[in-house]
């Protein structure tokens, strides 16, 4: 196994994407006692979007955004659009330091800047993904959020492709791992409603967020179980209070030959930006000026079949409820209620470290109004692994 897999199967974020562009023939240095690798994929995405009416703006044409499908009546419209901002590249080090491994993982990618445009050049800004080291036992830096299981996420051509239900997040924190058990201490940030799908970010808590995860292995089924506790602070000049949050997460995946079952169910009050990429608040305002958690629920579930040695296919349908409280400032008739989408996809490795996909889309959103509005989207994509 490479020493890549080895970080991140150590540090529990081994995953099918992130699995596949390790498994290519990365570039290996030697500098001294230090392993170094550079790997990462260059990758084209061609998508067919139709959208109810209006057409939203950002990473939502870019990949799929479960809060910004549109809700307003009207004629669809569909739109063609074409980039390879996905693209990303990693570095990785291994040495020994006082008779213990000492690892570094390092990556970008460029997907979600908006410091770039269409017209001419198409040049964007990269941006930081993973930037951690390992020693012994601890972790230091910014990776996957230890609430979040990678080994459950579900091929797709999608950026992420079970979105409406997952956790996705990346953050700095510190991260203690004994056998099974994960412990660590998380940035934080709250997020507040603001009518509609629109949030207000706040930077005022007081404690980190806490995690503790336990991973099960069990002939074909991995398993994880997970528990979060989290602080909610807003102090504004108006409002000055405190909520808790917690979450819990039961992800994972069972093998059926070289087939598997990927699944997870995610609950909890306060989650906000930890879910479905942020489409509820974690927390919204009463009249009072007190914080109330919105209640969120979320769940996935996938089956990837390999038809042969070259071909392969996986389907997907994830979905997300949350609990609104309309009486509270800032839960309008606008803000989303749920989301689910349904995704099929076939994949040809065309060549070594070659992939070539196609993936159908269909997804719903309903806001509290009890309006919704469809997407439906054809996607193509080019992989190639280095």
């Amino acid at each position: 196994m490479t020493l890549i897999k080895q970080t991140l199967f150590q540090t529990g974020l081994a995953s099918a994407a992130l699995l596949t562009v390790m498994s290519a023939q990365a570039v290996t240095l030697n500098a001294g006692d230090t392993k170094v690798k550079i790997g990462g994929y260059i990758k084209l995405d061609a998508l067919f979007s139709d959208f109810d009416d209006r057409v939203p703006t950002g990473s939502a044409r870019e990949f799929y955004v479960p809060g910004s499908t549109p809700v307003t009546s009207g004629s669809s419209n569909t739109y063609f659009d074409m980039h390879a901002k996905q693209t990303r590249i990693h570095l990785g080090t291994e040495s020994m330091v006082g008779g213990k491994k000492l690892k570094s993982y390092f990556e970008i990618d460029f997907m979600t800047q908006t410091n770039g445009t269409e017209n001419v050049t198409n040049g964007y800004s990269p941006e930081l993904r993973h930037a951690f080291f390992e020693y012994d036992k601890w972790l230091f830096g910014q990776t996957w959020s230890t609430f979040m299981n990678v080994g459950a996420l579900p091929e797709s051509v999608d950026f992420i492709g079970n979105t409406d239900g997952t956790v996705f997040v990346r953050q700095a924190q510190v991260r203690y791992t004994r056998g099974p058990w994960q412990f660590s201490v998380e940035n934080p940030s709250t997020t507040t409603a603001d009518g509609g799908t629109d949030k207000v970010v706040h930077d005022d808590n007081e404690l980190p967020d806490f995690v503790a995860r336990y991973n099960l292995k069990n002939n074909d089924l991995s398993l994880s179980l997970i528990g979060m506790l989290r602080q909610l602070t807003v102090q504004d000049g108006t409002v000055d209070d405190t909520e808790t949050g917690w979450g819990i997460s039961v992800t994972g995946k069972y093998m059926i030959g070289k087939n598997d079952i990927r699944f997870g169910l995610n609950t909890g009050g306060g989650l906000g930006r930890y879910l479905a990429i942020n489409t509820s608040a974690g927390a919204a305002i009463d009249d009072n000026g007190n914080l109330e958690a919105i209640d969120s629920l979320g769940l996935f579930a996938s089956y990837r079949h390999h038809w042969n040695q070259k071909f392969r296919s996986n389907f997907i349908y994830s979905m997300l409820d949350v609990d609104n409280n309309t009486n509270l400032n800032g839960i309008g008739n606008g803000t989303t209620k749920s989301t689910n989408s349904l995704r099929a996809n076939l994949l040809f490795d065309w060549a070594k470290n070659l992939t070539l996909g196609g993936e159908f889309t269909l997804a719903n959103r309903e806001a509290e109004s009890g309006a919704d509005g469809d997407l439906t989207r054809l996607q193509f994509m080019a992989m190639y692994k280095f």
